[in-house]
């Protein structure tokens, strides 16, 4: 469990979001930051051509979740969230 401050946390994960968003957006894609729970899983939505692109799984693997390890190295893994915040992405 993320013993830190949950708004440092928080600003941290918001950063690395921002850090990546130009390459999601120059793509017409986007995400949002959801939340973190106690097993220091991070919730996402992929947002605009995100949440439809067949390079989806790879974009939330090899993207969004290592720039997020890289800055919170606590988070275990990110997860994709529908509107209604179920998963719709399997952890490959």
């Amino acid at each position: 469990m993320i013993k830190k401050n949950n708004i440092e946390v928080e600003g941290k994960i918001l950063s690395a979001l921002d850090e990546i968003r130009p390459y999601l957006q120059s793509d017409g894609g986007d995400v949002s930051f959801v939340n973190i729970n106690e097993d220091n899983e991070v919730r996402i939505k992929l947002l605009g051509a995100c949440g439809t692109c067949a390079m989806s799984v790879q974009t939330l693997k090899l993207g969004i979740e290592r720039t997020i390890q890289r800055s919170v190295p606590e988070v275990i893994r990110v997860i994709a969230v529908d509107d209604n915040l179920q998963d719709i992405l399997e952890e490959f």
